[in-house]
């Protein structure tokens, strides 16, 4: 997908703040049963469609308002995920303004998850 350029800059501006994970670090964290939650921030249909087995659905648009209650301990390890790694990269941003220590997004997102052979679904 094109994204505009007024986007990209606020994304870019973000990921100089945040930390990211690419789908082989995650899958490496999976393996050894590093705790985390994961966190789909797409939205409700993108959800509905699929998503990863365990993930937690808190949409960009309702994530700020509801973290608190989902995932009390700020410095519990979020790894968000988007459809490519823009969005998170946005809540991860915020996620930090709200004293999260530890949220990182998903470079590659939906995308990566999909095809990395963890389980799935519907």
């Amino acid at each position: 997908m094109a994204h505009n350029p007024g986007f990209l800059k606020l994304v870019n501006d973000a990921k100089s703040r945040v930390r990211e994970i690419d789908i082989a670090g995650y899958q490496k964290m999976v393996e050894a049963l590093e705790p985390h939650v994961l966190v789909d921030t797409r939205e409700e249909s993108e959800w509905a469609a699929g998503h990863v087995a365990g993930a937690v659905h808190l949409g960009k648009g309702v994530i700020e308002r509801d973290i608190e209650t989902a995932v009390p301990d700020k410095a519990a390890k979020l790894i968000l995920y988007c459809g490519g790694g823009f969005r998170s990269a946005l809540v991860a941003d915020n996620l930090q303004k709200m004293g999260y220590r530890n949220a990182i997004s998903l470079d590659g997102g939906w995308r990566a998850l999909k095809d990395s052979g963890l389980p799935l679904e519907k």
